[in-house]
């Protein structure tokens, strides 16, 4: 069913009227960009290996030569990408009230897009560690040149992983953290791309919404928010939010 102009115009009245929103962006959101989530196939000679099992630290430690190279291969798709009109729509609401992405997506376009408070809750594709963490923070600049694979890091020469959350891994303390502050804080969130059935990251939206902000959910499929969402906004993110930025800003968010 087409979504209404009334649905939409209804969510944009109270998004106009907001002092603070987050937006929570799920998998969704990237793959308008073209960035396959990890519960669909990989690309090309990855297409028969399961994501799910070479995220994790069993796998890197077992074979680490094969999971960089897989890791490259799906950077090298981030980097390919570019933000979609979801991204830039949250970017352009930035412009009005304070915005904070709480992100489980590690591709960076949000920020590529203009938006400037991005919580990264699973991490991000531009930052390294070695495996052991001593040394965090790392670029590509800080191992350019090598040819190992994977690189070594240059401070103790443990070898250099992905600073992103594997599975069976804890998400950041200080992210998850910042992201509860601020659901805790806002009063309009939008789910935009996400199912919201993934813990801790899903109590983003529950605790927004225990504590009183509106819920706007923008998700092609229901999902476990669209069932205490105010507003279940029925499409894509790339299609949905442009129509509801827009509107709250002709009605003076």
């Amino acid at each position: 069913m087409p979504l209404s102009e009334r649905k939409i115009d209804e969510a944009a009245a109270r998004l106009a009227q907001a002092r603070r929103v987050v937006v929570f962006s799920g998998a969704g959101v990237s793959k308008e960009s073209g960035i396959s989530t990890f519960r669909e196939p990989g690309e090309g000679l990855w297409a028969k290996y399961d994501p799910m099992k070479l995220a994790t630290r069993e796998a890197y430690e077992a074979d680490p030569a094969f999971v960089w190279r897989w890791y490259e291969s799906r950077f090298g798709l981030i980097e390919a990408a570019e933000p979609n009109p979801g991204h830039r729509a949250v970017a352009e609401l930035e412009q009005a009230v304070p915005v904070t992405v709480v992100t489980q997506n590690i591709d960076g376009l949000h920020q590529r897009a203009g938006s400037t408070d991005v919580v990264e809750l699973h991490g991000s594709a531009r930052r390294f560690k070695c495996l052991s963490e001593r040394h965090t923070g790392l670029t590509r600049a800080d191992f350019a040149g090598s040819d190992e694979a994977p690189p070594r890091c240059p401070r103790c020469g443990d070898m250099i992983r992905p600073d992103v959350v594997w599975f069976g891994e804890a998400l950041p303390a200080d992210a998850i953290q910042r992201a509860l502050d601020v659901a805790t804080d806002c009063d309009v969130l939008i789910a935009v791309g996400t199912t919201g059935i993934v813990y801790p990251a899903a109590m983003v939206p529950a605790i927004a919404y225990q504590t009183g902000a509106a819920v706007i959910d923008v998700n092609p499929d229901e999902d476990a928010i669209a069932g205490f969402a105010d507003w279940w906004l029925r499409g894509p993110g790339g299609e949905v939010l442009p129509r509801l930025v827009a509107r709250a800003l002709e009605l003076g968010a």
